[in-house]
């Protein structure tokens, strides 16, 4: 699957060094790639899909913290 593929890409894609805007990217990517395997993972039930889901939503997150950066004190 073309979908499966794309998501392991995104999974092993280095993080470092990374604009904003490809950090807002690679978040949308992600997102669109989660509700795309959720659709599948709907009608197959696949554990595996679930791990998958699971392990790019903990990459998303990791972005969507960096872009909204550390509150200051």
């Amino acid at each position: 699957m073309d979908l499966l593929k794309r998501a392991e890409t995104f999974e092993n894609m280095k993080m470092s060094h990374m604009s904003t805007s490809d950090r807002v990217q690679a978040s949308r990517d992600a997102k669109e790639l989660i509700l795309a395997l959720n659709e599948i993972y709907k009608k197959t039930k696949d554990p595996e899909l679930m791990d998958l889901m699971k392990r790019l939503t903990e990459k998303k997150q990791k972005i969507e913290k960096r872009l909204k950066g550390s509150p200051v004190i």
